[in-house]
């Protein structure tokens, strides 16, 4: 997929491709077979059930007949980029020179397109291995605005979202996302100090509040992701990327009045009209 000897840079053909730089020279672990069975299998049951913990899923895989233990199931997680989403005490701290920044959206009337973007990052199953999605979100009219897949989860395929986001459609009032370290790194939260965005942080495993962007994960990977064995990373790119553009562009949302992402960004609807 890339060539080191064609002449347009590495770092081009990456973002020609859509992938992180740091994907390119990057040499994954060996995930075994049976490992990648059970990480399928944990995606699924996070989307039926995002409150399990590793406890909860690894009963749950034990009654499907996998023999997997508790810590093992809690390693996947980690390696998957998920964790139970509920509400609980924020005893975790930052790493070091990592700032949390508060919540700003409860109780705050979302009524305009660019008022509010949103991000996250989800785990998406191939028939031989994972990548990472990164989606950032318009809050209002859940339009996706950029996307990223890379295979790893660094900050920089992050970045390069935002940085595309902000280059076509603006700057947002308020960028939301959760407590994970590319969204607290020092290189991420430069990207929107220097456009003076308020940057506002989930509650440390609360689904609430970045609710919108659990919705589109739920949605992509029902309509696309688990209908599909991607064969290698170009394709799970292409095949996603003409998902997102049906998704903004022809997918009807009752919330917004039957009206498509599209068209809602484009012209927005009344703040009644899209409350959800």
């Amino acid at each position: 997929m890339i060539d080191p000897t064609a002449e347009l840079s590495v770092s081009r053909q990456a973002t020609v491709l859509g992938i992180s730089r740091s994907s390119v020279y990057y040499r994954p672990r060996p995930v075994s077979d049976a490992d990648l069975k059970l990480m399928h299998r944990i995606d699924k049951l996070h989307m039926e059930f995002p409150f399990a913990g590793s406890r909860m899923l690894q009963g749950l895989l034990v009654q499907e007949g996998f023999g997997v233990g508790r810590l093992h199931v809690a390693t996947l997680m980690k390696r998957m980029g998920i964790e139970a989403l509920y509400r609980r005490p924020n005893t975790s701290k930052p790493a070091p020179g990592h700032k949390i920044y508060p919540y700003l959206l409860r109780e705050l009337p979302i009524t305009r397109p660019n008022q509010v973007w949103a991000m996250d990052i989800t785990y998406i199953p191939m028939a031989r291995g994972f990548v990472y999605l990164a989606a950032v979100l318009d809050w209002f009219t859940r339009r996706v605005l950029a996307w990223r897949v890379s295979i790893t989860l660094t900050a920089d395929f992050c970045i390069e979202a935002v940085e595309e986001a902000l280059r076509r459609h603006g700057k947002p009032e308020i960028f939301n996302s959760d407590q994970g370290s590319q969204f607290t790194s020092t290189d991420f939260i430069a990207v929107l100090a220097a456009r003076k965005i308020k940057i506002s942080m989930d509650g440390k495993g609360a689904w609430r509040d970045n609710v919108f962007v659990e919705r589109l994960w739920r949605t992509i990977k029902y309509e696309e992701v688990y209908l599909r064995a991607y064969a290698s990373v170009s394709e799970a790119r292409a095949s996603i990327g003409r998902y997102l553009g049906f998704y903004n562009s022809r997918r009807p949302h009752s919330s917004l009045g039957g009206k498509t992402p599209d068209q809602a960004y484009f012209n927005p609807l009344k703040p009644e009209a899209a409350a959800a």
